[in-house]
């Protein structure tokens, strides 16, 4: 009977699992079938992990826009990569706390190291910390200058693209948005839509005016300006080919010289900026190492000189970087955001008694100083407004006034306390002392220190006093039972530690040389600006070279003329910026004045036969005639292009060297070997006089 049960029993269960199979398999099929699988795959698509970097990203976003000191550098980071982003909030917000957050992983662990490191020195501690400041812009400038090269990168690919969408539909405006459609490279694709959109806009002369205002680069501007024309004007052939591919090609080549350029400047400038650095970390770890080997060099690492020593090698270092971060411009974007972010220099110049003191020191709109200090400022290409410049600048004075004041007064408190706790002894010794004589040092020290505290801000102390008192043991009793060549011997030096002790206080040249040290921040900043102007010319002959390509780019548009090509060289200028603009200005008022009057205000002679084509343009010739060489002899100035920079990165990797390693030879030679040497020959020489004496 419990046989014939259990088979009922298991074909019941076997018949009630094949029912089951059954339905779930009809009922798979009816899904299929119908809007459930689309409903499932958008669920599927919209379901996120148990960890996901996307919502890390926008969650740490909030994070850092609450946290105050954090949310400068997040807004100063997103309004560069908004001109990338066009109108894409959520991944300009997931790119801003990726690159902080990659930021901070560099930074934090810098920071437990130094902080390691410098444990002991609370001034060098100090200064390192806030030297990492100024390291975080370097690191976002580097994530942002990446982030803009791959746009650059994208760029090829999008115009060979372009190609064959124009052979295809043979209309810019559709060509361009076949394109933008690609979602491979998103970044790029949102700029094609945004040009897209420009161009089929009512009114899309003003639209491409506000679109050259947050372009990324020069590079897209060209390629909207030269799609406008092309949709306005319409194509032409020019010897059997499409003169807006042609154009296309000439950008093209123009931006694969450039990405070239800079991967060459990345690879000269990967390391100069760490190894400006690096010297920093070692002057704890060089003194220790030095000390603990030859102990005579305890009085100068312990000591004020020591410490004067690394507040030069500090403020060398700092420059040094400085200008290896200036040197290292690769032209790639930079939006300057001080305009539009309300900087703390203009916050503070809006204080009206702030405001009246900058004034005093700010030259008189329309003199002779006033207007070389605007040249100055445009020679820089710098953004900055004059009240901004005379704010750092005495700022800096301010600053570098009283920190050198409080410098001085650390020393002397540094010169003191080494007096109060170098062991004593009567030689030099090379390595470390024994346990037992360092004890017996200690002590005799702390005996020196009673009669230190006892004498220390009183009048005349002589030798005669501090024997009689050492005979009477009223300080103390350490030498009541030595003998008199024993006290004689103590005595002098404890006369001569004290004469130390009481000689360390603030005199009236250090106020001079505090004074002096003001003067060189209140320059400072006047001496960046020649740098970078200097830095400047140096691209100069880059700058004329891009003003060609244009040039052959419009040449053959028709109604192209040389106000069109002066407007063009307007927008795409730097170096060149502030002539031309005047010229643009005065040019209705009299086109061979307005370009006359342009080559007297430069002395670059490539600049000025382009000047002088273009007059030869106005009155005598067509523009394609006066600048028929550029399309003859193309190849030739493509390599000299080539040659030209290889030339800029020579010449900058070579200063970039100098000033990179600048640093790192003032710490081994004028922190390590010069100081074992000068004073390992003085302790030598006073221990040959000791014994021959």
């Amino acid at each position: 009977m419990d046989a014939e049960m259990m088979k009922y029993l298991l074909i019941g269960v076997g018949a009630i699992f094949a029912i089951i199979v059954i339905a779930f398999i009809a009922i798979q099929k009816k899904l299929n079938k119908s809007d459930y699988k689309q409903i499932k795959q958008l669920r599927e698509g919209t379901k996120e992990s148990s960890f996901s970097t996307e919502v890390l990203y926008q969650k740490l976003y909030v994070i850092y826009l609450r946290t105050p000191f954090i949310k400068r550098y997040l807004f100063k980071l997103r309004r560069r990569l908004e001109i990338v982003n066009i109108d894409d909030e959520y991944l300009t917000r997931r790119q801003s706390a990726a690159i902080l957050t990659r930021t901070f992983l560099i930074i934090i662990p810098l920071t437990i190291a130094i902080i390691m490191i410098t444990k002991n020195n609370t001034l060098l501690m100090s200064i390192l910390l806030i030297f990492e400041v100024f390291m975080i812009d370097t690191i976002i400038d580097g994530r942002v200058d990446k982030i803009d090269n791959n746009l650059l990168k994208q760029q090829i690919t999008f115009f060979s693209e372009i190609r064959h969408a124009y052979h295809e539909f043979n209309m810019v405006e559709e060509a361009i948005y076949q394109v933008a459609q690609d979602d491979d490279a998103p970044e790029m694709s949102r700029q094609a839509e945004k040009i897209y959109e420009v161009l089929i806009s009512d009114d899309p002369e003003g639209e491409l005016e506000k679109y050259y205002d947050v372009a990324p680069n020069s590079y897209l501007k060209e390629f909207a300006g030269v799609s406008y024309l092309t949709k306005e004007f319409g194509d032409r052939k020019d010897k059997g080919a499409s003169l807006y591919l042609k154009n296309l090609n000439n950008i093209t080549q123009e931006m694969q010289l450039e990405i070239l350029k800079r991967d060459k400047l990345d690879y000269v400038f990967q390391s100069l900026s760490v190894i400006a650095i690096v010297p920093m970390l070692f002057l704890e770890p060089i003194k220790n190492w030095a000390t603990s080997q030859f102990s005579f060099t305890e009085s100068f690492y312990y000591g004020s000189q020591g410490m004067i020593f690394q507040v030069l090698i500090l403020v060398i270092t700092f420059v040094c970087y400085l200008l290896t971060r200036k040197l290292k411009d690769n032209g790639s974007t930079t939006i300057n955001t001080k305009n539009t972010e309300n900087p703390w220099q203009e916050k503070l110049y809006r204080i009206k008694p702030v405001k009246k003191f900058v004034d005093l020191f700010i030259p008189r709109q329309g003199t002779k100083d006033y207007q070389k200090l605007q040249k100055e400022l445009k020679d820089a290409a710098s953004k900055d407004k004059i009240e901004w410049l005379y704010v750092n600048r005495i700022m800096l004075t301010i600053v570098g006034f009283v920190l050198a004041i409080i410098l001085c007064a650390y020393l002397h408190k540094i010169s003191i306390n080494y007096v109060y706790t170098e062991p004593t002894t009567d030689y030099n010794i090379v390595g470390q002392m024994a346990e037992r004589d360092m004890k017996a040092a200690m002590d005799l020290t702390e005996s020196d220190n009673e009669y230190l505290d006892a004498y220390k801000g009183k009048g005349e102390i002589d030798q005669e006093t501090i024997i009689r008192d050492m005979e009477r043991g009223r300080i103390n009793r350490d030498y009541i039972d030595s003998t008199d060549a024993e006290k004689e011997k103590a005595a002098d030096r404890i006369l001569e530690k004290l004469a130390t002790v009481n000689s360390e206080y603030i005199r009236w040249f250090e106020f001079l040389i505090a004074a002096v040290i003001a003067i060189a921040c209140n320059m400072a900043p006047m001496w960046m600006l020649k740098f970078q102007a200097k830095m400047r010319q140096i691209e100069m002959e880059d700058e004329v070279m891009q003003f060609q390509t244009i040039i052959l780019m419009l040449m053959k548009i028709e109604r192209v003329n040389v106000e069109i090509i002066l407007e063009w060289l307007e927008r795409y200028s730097n170096i060149f910026r502030e002539p031309i603009s005047r010229c643009v200005n005065n040019f209705e008022s009299g086109p061979w004045e307005a370009l006359e009057k342009l080559k007297e205000e430069v002395s670059y002679q490539e600049f000025i036969r382009i000047v002088e084509s273009l007059q030869a343009s106005v009155e005598k010739i067509p523009i394609a005639d006066a600048f028929d060489e550029l399309d003859t002899e193309r190849d030739y100035y493509q390599a000299k292009r080539k040659e030209s920079n290889e030339r800029l990165i020579s010449r900058k990797g070579r200063i970039g060297k100098l000033i990179g390693f600048a640093p790192m030879v003032v710490l081994f030679v004028a922190y390590l070997i010069v100081p074992l040497v000068a004073i390992g020959l003085t302790s030598m020489t006073d221990s040959f006089a000791a014994m021959t004496a």
